[in-house]
């Protein structure tokens, strides 16, 4: 036997006739993605999804989010966990209802508080999530050594309040809470459900944003009352707004109704042809925009999350969309990526991919 012969039938590069079916196997090689300057982020996202790993859940998150966009009859769901708004995600949120993306928002009272806060005037600041991180205000300051505790100890008795590497000056909750007393509770001298709250918590921030003439744009709360876009707020305690309202009920007849607003959300996904949910981040919020489902006889359509969490613990902020499916919160034919980074990087990524991939011009 020829040493050639011997080589093909020991499989030197031939495919054998007998080799198993290959029923996983797809002839879908990985490319590489090409970038240059100029390019438009739609046509970035598009070379992300010649890539693999996170790369590719990208590209298919801004596909998947594109057909809601584009949809006529697909009512839009979006929760907002974390800190997106103190670390700048709030014009981002904002644009998207007013421009008619966002049918209902369900976000923390964490982000409702820092947009109210930057809606009449407040304004968080860069910092250092590390003693030893460059200075913003002095980037060639030698390290001081300090250890991290130090580093917040300073800060507190310095009075800032700091988000990893976002501060806020304290004076500016002072100046929130008044901003409460003196212009929403006193509108609301009832028991009301919490959509109703900020719903008037968004006329006020509206109405003090102009009054004040604040340079920065009115925000997420504002631009909801104003595209008449309900939010819910189911764990609104667990902030210093829910903190004031409580203060205040304490000597008013304010209060708030958390179950009044299971009826209207559930109400609002019972009339939708189709529906999708745009997921930032976990907790309360991500729950309370898929648990809706579970009231009427659809589940949602699309579904997009964006998280840091890992799925394998069993936590809920880390959990698959696929093991949302199981609950008949997605339906079995639903179009759902989840895509795994920081959401102040991927969110404004996959925003604006998105709405360049659904015909969207620049406005």
């Amino acid at each position: 036997m020829s040493d050639e012969s011997s080589e093909s039938e020991s499989g030197g590069g031939s495919t054998h006739e007998h080799d198993p079916a290959r029923e996983e196997f797809h002839e879908a090689p990985i490319g590489h993605a090409q970038v240059r300057g100029g390019m438009s982020v739609g046509e970035l996202a598009t070379e992300y999804g010649k890539a693999g790993i996170g790369a590719a859940s990208v590209e298919n998150a801004v596909d998947v989010y594109a057909e809601m966009l584009r949809a006529d009859d697909v009512t839009n769901f979006f929760g907002l966990a974390g800190a997106m708004v103190p670390t700048g995600m709030r014009q981002v949120v904002a644009d998207l209802i007013r421009d008619g993306h966002i049918d209902a928002l369900v976000t923390t009272g964490a982000n409702l508080t820092h947009d109210a806060i930057e809606a009449i005037g407040g304004k968080h600041h860069h910092g250092r999530a590390e003693p030893d991180d460059p200075h913003p205000a002095n980037p060639d300051a030698e390290p001081t050594g300090e250890t991290l505790r130090d580093h917040d100890e300073n800060l507190r008795d310095e009075g800032i309040d700091r988000i990893y590497n976002v501060y806020l000056p304290q004076e500016h909750f002072s100046l929130f809470e008044s901003h409460l007393r003196d212009n929403v509770f006193p509108t609301v001298e009832r028991r009301v459900p919490i959509q109703e709250f900020t719903a008037e918590l968004g006329r006020a921030n509206a109405e003090q944003n102009r009054k004040r003439d604040v340079a920065e744009d009115a925000g997420i709360a504002a631009a909801a009352h104003g595209n008449d876009v309900p939010i819910y707020c189911p764990a609104i305690q667990d902030s210093v707004l829910g903190i004031q309202a409580w203060i205040y009920s304490q000597t008013s007849d304010f209060g708030l109704n958390a179950l009044g607003d299971m009826t209207h959300l559930s109400d609002l996904a019972f009339d939708a042809e189709r529906a999708g949910a745009m997921l930032v981040g976990g907790g309360v919020p991500k729950n309370y925009v898929l648990q809706t489902m579970l009231t009427i006889p659809d589940a949602y359509d699309y579904a997009v999350q964006l998280t840091t969490d890992s799925h394998t613990t069993g936590g809920l902020s880390g959990a698959t969309l696929d093991e949302a499916r199981s609950w008949g919160k997605l339906e079995k034919s639903a179009r759902n990526v989840t895509v795994v980074g920081d959401a102040t990087i991927t969110l404004p990524l996959v925003v604006a991919a998105a709405r360049e991939r659904a015909g969207e011009s620049h406005k």
